[in-house]
């Protein structure tokens, strides 16, 4: 399947251009450094790298360079550099020991659906049914018309539930004004369906000339009976939830469950200021429609619930600490019980065999052959059989002998005393 992967890219600054001049043709032997790539520094926070990715994407991407090679080329290192950084682990593994550390055949693209074939999608909605993790991005399509400003958008009211159905690979977008009361208690945005729709939660910053660039991206997940997605803007430090990592080792139960929390971000925005705001609903389904259900409410009557959320986003992250200590006594551990495990069959061997060649030891102790033995035995029994058939049968002949003669004797011969003999 040719993944034509996600975002990437810086907008065209000389910088970018450089990256893609020095992509050219696809000459470069060796991976440049992706934070070169991207045209960031190193110390630049989550939100900057995200940002550079998706202007560059924008510029890059196969669907507006088609039968363009320097383009793909460029757009494809772009992508790998950001698979890095975008991931704490892997950005870290990066950092501190390069490319090495890093298993370059197991990084993960994102798939523009919108860019792939009918038979490489249906071939993409296969692999998502039996299990396989498929990151997909949003439309090049759809981001360019948001960031020339040219897609409808829809007013939505706070505490409005509103149900619609958008078409794959297309997002419906909805614009939500706040007041200074409304953003310091908080905002709120949820949407869910019930039909189980794989989408996407977008949030849209608005630029100067009225263009709409992309910020945040929820991926829905399944909760129980629905998928939802959620954007919580409570005026404090607020966590995403990422499990696509723990989706690609949950074949290893022990590796699923020490990174399971791994996945735990922090979201790169936490409040929003008065005025209006933008938020979109994309279709991520590979064939069909997404029904969904969005929601914006401001969250002053659920004072309780923020407590409680900030409350237990503490403890997730006591028990991310916990976990690390506890993976290192737990190898250590498992290690010794293999031991263990290993010495015990070797040691129940060792004994089996010295009984056994004690019981050959024992069995030594004789003069007789067992084997020679049970043979005599045998042609005893043998040949007492044979003489004591050949008795039975001479008793047989003296007995029909003896009637024969019997019969004989018994005849009752009557002589014609007229006839001459």
């Amino acid at each position: 399947m040719p993944a034509t992967s996600g975002f990437s890219f810086r907008s065209g600054d000389k910088k970018g251009d450089g990256a893609a001049a020095a992509a050219n043709g696809g000459r470069q032997q060796q991976r440049r450094d992706p934070y070169e790539v991207l045209c960031v520094p190193r110390n630049s926070t989550d939100q900057e790298i995200k940002s550079a990715y998706r202007r560059m994407a924008l510029k890059y991407h196969p669907d507006k360079n088609q039968n363009d090679p320097v383009a793909s080329d460029v757009f494809k290192e772009v992508t790998f550099s950001y698979n890095i950084l975008s991931d704490p682990v892997k950005r870290h593994q990066y950092d501190t020991s390069g490319f090495e550390a890093i298993e370059l055949e197991s990084q993960e693209l994102e798939l523009d659906l919108s860019s792939l074939g009918t038979v490489n999608t249906m071939f993409a909605a296969l692999f998502s049914k039996l299990g396989v993790p498929i990151k997909t991005t949003v439309s090049a399509t759809v981001l360019e018309e948001a960031l020339n400003g040219t897609v409808p958008v829809r007013p939505l009211q706070l505490g409005q539930s509103l149900y619609r159905k958008v078409e794959k690979q297309c997002a419906h977008f909805y614009s939500v004004e706040i007041t200074e009361q409304e953003a310091r208690m908080g905002i709120v945005c949820r949407v869910h369906s019930n039909e189980k729709s794989k989408f996407k939660l977008l949030y849209f910053e608005i630029e100067e000339n009225g263009g709409l660039s992309l910020a945040l991206q929820e991926d829905s997940a399944k909760t129980g009976k629905v998928t939802a997605a959620g954007m919580f803007f409570l005026c404090f430090p607020v966590f995403r939830f990422d499990q696509t990592n723990l989706m690609a080792i949950s074949k290893d139960p022990d590796a699923a469950f020490f990174k399971k929390l791994d996945g735990f971000q922090p979201c790169e925005i936490n409040e929003l200021k008065a005025g209006t705001h933008v938020f979109a609903v994309y279709g991520d389904n590979f064939f069909k429609s997404a029904s969904y259900t969005i929601e914006v409410v401001c969250a002053e009557p659920f004072s309780a619930e923020k407590d409680k959320l900030r409350d237990v986003e503490a403890k997730i992250l006591t028990k991310r600490v916990e976990l690390s200590k506890f993976e290192m006594e737990y190898k250590e551990v498992l290690a010794q019980f293999t031991d263990m495990t290993s010495r015990y069959a070797q040691e129940m061997q060792t004994i089996d065999d010295l009984l056994k060649e004690r019981n050959t030891i024992h069995a030594s102790y004789t003069t007789t052959s067992p084997l020679k033995g049970s043979f005599s035995s045998s042609k005893t029994r043998t040949s007492f059989r044979a003489t004591r058939g050949e008795e039975d049968g001479q008793t047989g002949e003296k007995k029909r002998d003896r009637l024969k003669k019997k019969k004989w004797f018994n005849l009752h011969l009557k002589a014609d005393k007229g006839k001459p003999c």
